[in-house]
Formats: C-alpha cells, structure tokens, sequence
C-alpha cells in the first residue's frame, strides 16, 4: 500500500467533485476455479485499489459524502481460516491502515444503504464488471443486474477518470517497476526465440518472470508466429527459422501497476530483407509518435499522422499508391493497421476500461472516429502532463481481410493487390512502448527493450 494520507486525499478529492451522496465501492471476492475452495489466483478490483489500497477479499467501501465519512464493510477471520490461511488484521485495523475511522461487518452494509435510501440519499456507483458485484449491487440498489449499466452514475464515472488519469510520483514509480519486469520478460523471449523451440515454452518462461517480480502478468501473453491475429493467445507452434514471432506481454507490480510492450523478433535472429523494410517502416512510426507527443496534442491526431508514416512507406515499397493524405482519409491505411495507436496504463493494462472505454478514450471535445481501423482506437482524447500511454503502431497481412477488400474493391485506388497478395503468408510486426506525457514531451518507461534489429540479432547470438 502506498501511505494511508494518499486513498485519505484521494477520497477527499472525490468527495468534492461529487457533492452529496454516498458512493459504493465493491471490492472483488475469491473466484472458483472449478469447485468452492479452488480459486483463481485473486485480483482485487482497481477503483477499490484507487481508494482503499486494501488487497484482500470480501470487502466494500462507501464514502459518505454528506457527512464526509468513510467505512469499510468485511467480516473479521474465523478460527477455521486462522488453521488453514494464518492470522490477518481485523477489519478495523485494516481499515485504519489506510484512514478509515470507521468499519463493520459486511452485512450491514445493507441495512446502511437501505436507510440512505429511504431519506432519497443519492446512491452513486460504477459499471459491475464482475457478475458476483453485479448481484451484489442488484441486491444493494434494488436495480436489476441487467439494468446497472445503464443507471451507473455518469458524474462519478468522470471524476474517477479526471483523477486516475494524471498519475503521481508513487504511481509512475510502480509503472516503471512493472516496465522493469517487462524488460526481463522481452529480453529473455529474444534470446529464445530459436527454431524448434515451442512458443508455450517461451510463453510459460516469461510469464514465471512475471511471478517471480511481481504479482504475475498484467493481461493473457500474446506470443505468436502468427501475428497476423491481432490478440492471438494460442502458444502450440514450433518456432520456425525465418518467421517472425510477435511478443506482446506485460507484467503487474506488487501494488498492481502495469507495464504492457510488443517486439518483433525473427526466429533465428536474422531479418529478411522483406522482413526488414516492414519492420522499419513500424520502428519509424513508432519513433514518430513519441517525438510528437507532448501535452496539449491529441491522440487521434498522432494516430492519423503515423498512419501516414505507415501509408507512406507501403507506398515507397509498392504495396500502396496514390496521395497519402487522401489514402489515411478514406481509411486505406487500415488494411495493414487495422487498430489504434493505444490506449491508457495504470491500475489496470487498459487503464479504467471497466468504466466504459468511450469515457476514458474520449471526451465531449474529441469523439470516436466511425471508420475502420480508427474505430478501433481506444485513446483519442487530449494529452497531460502524467498521462502514461502506450504507443504501438503495427503492419499486418490479414489473408481474410486482404481477399475481402480486393473482391469488394475497397480503397482500391490506394492499394496494389497484385504485390500485396506477395506477403500472404508474412504474419504480422507490432513494436510498443509505454510513455509518460512530460511537462514538454514524452519519457519512455524503464530501460527501452531492445528494438533496434542489430541489437536483436546480437541478443539472439548470445
């Protein structure tokens, strides 16, 4: 946990943007694996993280706005967890670790929030992701579970946002614990990447870094020969020299903090010459776009701007033609990058998503683009100082998605089908960084995984 004066400010700050009320705040409890006592590996839930710190299940939190009091709702241990668990605080020590005056038992929580409810106290909470949270807020509110999407509080949704997405020394500190896992991860997937070796093997190794620094991965590893599949979790292939295996994995720190990266590696160590133009093409979108972040900048305008990096240098290759401009317009660029330049990082890889994406990407200044490709960029909105990002352009050969458009004659005028159908068989190069917005422009997170191709080919010497 960080300091307890952190979550009291933190509440505070809430407290003041909400202005009456009280505000539920769910935490997450012991999923089941297959049976009761057999659970998956506990992630406790991110807002509650924000606000609590506290990583144990079985607990729920509301801040009393009115009254400005806090109180944490959990039931202390019994004997029988003492046996088979060991000791824990009691809930009230619990929550005076982290500046809460006030704590009960869970059961209660219903008969406090029945009694604000009778006196018309609004009740404010966020959209349930989790069914168990659903229930207990169908329970709680008396809102049908299939009803609570729609009557979250839009005024608590965006004062979360506000907050967690400038983040503080303590949090950047985090972040950068989980990039330097994600270092140890990257570097050791480049020195294995080597023909007949399995992709799980590489897989199982570098997600047991995760859990040796940290508290395990921040999302499913994507490690694939077949980067074509944009989020391809299937790990059963034998490496082959010549293909290229995309590594897309992050890990969590301790505190739950996330680091998320991508690198290309050629199986073997040695890029084509095929291979090497793709791949330097995605190496200069992706130093164009940290040159051009820096606060007061959108992140839709970086987005189409190295789309143009990406539509210009298919050009020079043959594979596009026609004005670059007028191409990235009409969308013709989205063949090859189908996807956004990225997305928010904190708490959770896809920082606050649970939210709802179009609160976190976007805002009433900057919208979602309606088009293929630029539909699927989930951070658009205008840059600040301690914003963390992730950039990550990427170029892909969709054999489906390339047989559609040239039989539908989609972007057409901008695409050379006949050299395109050459790369059917290529798969995929993705390169990612994470990236605090500074006070003038933008610091990569922890030690830069290698990304140069001689620094790759050496690795894999080694």
């Amino acid at each position: 946990m960080f300091d307890k004066n952190i979550y009291i400010a933190r509440r505070n700050q809430l407290r003041k943007k909400m202005g009456n009320g009280i505000i539920l705040v769910p935490g997450n409890i012991e999923a089941p694996m297959n049976y009761t006592d057999n659970a998956y590996h506990f992630r406790q839930d991110s807002t509650f993280l924000y606000l609590f710190g506290l990583d144990i299940p079985g607990l729920i939190g509301i801040l009393d706005i009115d009254s400005d009091k806090d109180t944490i709702f959990g039931d202390d241990i019994t004997m029988e967890d003492i046996i088979w668990m060991g000791t824990k605080p009691s809930v009230k020590d619990l929550a005076a670790s982290v500046g809460v005056e006030y704590s009960s038992s869970f059961k209660e929580v219903f008969g406090t929030v029945a009694r604000k409810k009778e006196k018309g106290v609004p009740v404010h909470f966020l959209p349930p992701y989790r069914a168990e949270n659903k229930l207990l807020l169908q329970e709680l509110t008396g809102i049908q579970a299939s009803a609570l999407a729609s009557q979250t509080s839009i005024k608590l949704i965006r004062s979360m946002v506000e907050m967690r997405s400038v983040k503080d020394q303590y949090e950047i500190l985090e972040i950068e614990k989980a990039c330097e896992t994600g270092f140890k991860m990257h570097v050791t997937a480049m020195k294995m990447a080597k023909a007949g070796v399995k992709e799980h093997e590489i897989a199982g190794t570098i997600e047991g870094i995760a859990l040796a620094y940290g508290s395990g991965t921040s999302f499913p590893t994507i490690l694939t020969q077949n980067g074509q599949t944009l989020h391809n979790h299937d790990h059963s292939f034998l490496l082959e020299k010549g293909r290229l295996m995309i590594v897309d994995a992050g890990a969590e720190s301790n505190m739950h903090y996330a680091s998320d990266f991508t690198r290309t590696i050629p199986v073997g160590g040695t890029f084509s010459q095929k291979q090497l133009d793709i791949y330097n093409i995605v190496l200069k979108a992706n130093e164009t776009a940290t040159s051009l972040i820096k606060p007061g900048e959108t992140y839709l305008s970086i987005h189409l701007k190295v789309a143009e990096v990406i539509a210009s240098g298919l050009k020079d290759l043959g594979l596009m033609k026609g004005n670059v401009e007028e191409a990235v317009a009409r969308g013709a660029h989205a063949l090859f990058f189908p996807h956004g330049l990225g997305h928010m990082m904190g708490l959770d890889v896809h920082d606050m998503e649970d939210y709802g994406q179009i609160h976190v990407g976007y805002d009433d200044e900057i919208r979602p683009v309606d088009q293929f490709g630029t539909a699927y960029l989930r951070f658009g909105r205008r840059l600040q100082k301690d914003f963390v990002i992730t950039n990550e352009p990427g170029i892909y050969f969709i054999p489906a998605l390339i047989e559609q458009w040239e039989s539908n004659k989609i972007n057409d005028e901008f695409i050379n089908f006949s050299k395109v159908r050459d790369y059917s068989d290529f798969g995929g190069i993705r390169l990612e960084d994470d990236i605090l917005v500074t006070a003038t422009g933008a610091r990569i997170l922890g030690n830069r995984i290698p990304i140069n191709p001689v620094e790759i080919g050496l690795l894999q010497s080694k």
